[in-house]
């Protein structure tokens, strides 16, 4: 095995981690949605 393809199995490509803490990235997604919708209706969009 060659030292390229040895670092190249460790490289993160900047995807989602298994470990970190999904309550929160639910109460972030839920407070975008709330945002977004209030906007809407301020705007007049809707």
């Amino acid at each position: 095995m060659t030292a390229n393809s040895a670092t190249a199995a460790h490289v993160r490509t900047g995807g989602p981690k298994e470990d970190g803490p999904k309550i929160l990235e639910h109460v972030m997604g839920w407070t975008l949605v709330v945002v977004v919708a209030m906007l809407v209706t301020q705007l007049g969009l809707l």
